[in-house]
C-alpha cells in the first residue's frame, strides 16, 4: 500500500462522527472506500465475475468460515463438478463431501446440498430474491441471506459481516470499546451506496481485509468478537480426517479408521458416533459409509 493511503487508514477514523453523520461526511466516507477499491480491490475473484445466483450462493457459503485464498482454489472445481442447483441436488453426498475436502466445516457442504434441493423442489431451480425467504434455507442466516441478495441481485440490503464490522469500528468508533452491531447497523444503512450495493459491499470487505493487516484489529473492540480455536489437535480436524478416510475407503471399519488416524481410540469412537448421529455417516455390518 502507498504511504499516503496507509496513513489515511491509520488516522482518519476519528474524522467521522457516528452521532452526527452529515450527508457530506457520508459521501466523503463512500468516496474513500470506493477509491480504495478502485486501486486496491480484489478484482480477480471468479465469483465477482458472475451474476448467477446459484454460483454466488456457493461462494458465500464457502466464504463463511474459510480464507479467500483457499476458496479461490476450491470454488472453480466445485462449480465445475456441480454447475447448477439441479446437479448439486442430485449428486450423492459422498461426491459433494469429496469435492469439499480441504474447506473444513463440512456441515456447510451438507447445508449447501440441501439448499440446492430446496431450490429445485420448491423454487423451480431459482434462488429467492427476498432475504427473509433465503434466511429459511439450510445454513443461511439473515446476514448471509442479505449478502447473497446484494451480490446476486444488486439489492440495497443492510447487513454486517466481519470485514464490514472492522471498517465501521475503525472509522466511526475509534474512541469506543464493546461496540455492538446494533450501533453499527444504522451507519451501514446511512452510508450505503444504493446505486451499486454489490460493488459497495465488495469495497467494504476488501478495505476491512486490508485494515486487518495494517492496523490493530478493530474487531477486538466488538462485542461480536470471538477468537477462533486452534485447528491443530481439534475435534474439527479429526472429523475432517475421518470423513476423508471414509470417502476414500468405504466401507471403512472402525479399527481401520482408528489405525489410519493414529489418534486416541476413545476420541475417534466418540467423534464417529457424533458424525453418525448428525447424519454424515451410516454404519453397516461391513463398516462406515457416507450417509445418503
Amino acid at each position: 500500500m502507498k504511504k499516503s493511503t496507509q496513513t489515511c487508514l491509520e488516522t482518519i477514523g476519528p474524522a467521522f462522527s457516528r452521532d452526527n453523520l452529515t450527508d457530506e461526511a457520508a459521501a466523503q466516507f463512500r468516496d474513500l472506500v470506493l477509491a480504495f477499491y478502485t486501486s486496491r480491490g480484489r478484482h480477480d475473484m471468479l465469483w465477482r465475475h458472475t451474476e448467477d445466483p446459484y454460483r454466488i450462493l456457493v461462494s458465500e457459503i464457502m466464504l463463511q468460515q474459510t480464507r479467500v485464498d483457499r476458496v479461490a482454489i476450491k470454488y472453480p472445481a466445485f462449480v465445475a463438478a456441480f454447475p447448477d442447483a439441479a446437479a448439486l441436488a442430485r449428486a450423492p453426498l459422498a461426491d459433494v463431501l469429496a469435492a469439499w475436502q480441504g474447506m473444513g466445516y463440512n456441515r456447510r457442504a451438507v447445508a449447501l446440498k440441501k439448499c440446492a434441493e430446496k431450490m429445485v423442489n420448491e423454487f423451480r431451480g431459482t434462488l429467492p430474491r427476498d432475504p427473509e425467504v433465503l434466511a429459511t434455507f439450510p445454513g443461511i442466516g439473515p446476514a448471509t441471506a442479505s449478502s447473497i441478495c446484494a451480490f446476486a441481485y444488486n439489492l440495497p440490503v443492510i447487513f454486517i459481516e466481519t470485514n464490514i464490522r472492522r471498517v465501521f469500528i475503525h472509522f466511526f468508533f475509534a474512541d469506543a470499546e464493546a461496540v455492538t452491531d446494533a450501533e453499527i447497523l444504522p451507519l451501514v444503512e446511512r452510508t450505503l451506496d444504493r446505486r451499486n450495493p454489490r460493488a459497495w459491499y465488495w469495497a467494504l470487505m476488501d478495505l476491512g481485509t486490508e485494515l486487518k493487516k495494517s492496523v490493530p484489529n478493530p474487531n477486538r473492540r466488538s462485542t461480536a468478537y470471538v477468537k477462533q480455536a486452534p485447528f491443530a489437535g481439534s475435534d474439527r480436524r479429526i472429523r475432517g480426517l475421518i470423513l476423508k478416510y471414509v470417502i476414500g475407503n468405504a466401507p471403512a471399519r472402525e479399527q481401520a479408521i482408528i489405525s489410519a488416524l493414529t489418534e486416541e481410540p476413545a476420541r475417534v469412537r466418540r467423534i464417529l458416533a457424533a458424525l453418525q448421529n448428525e447424519g454424515f455417516l451410516r454404519k453397516g455390518k461391513d463398516g462406515y459409509r457416507i450417509a445418503e
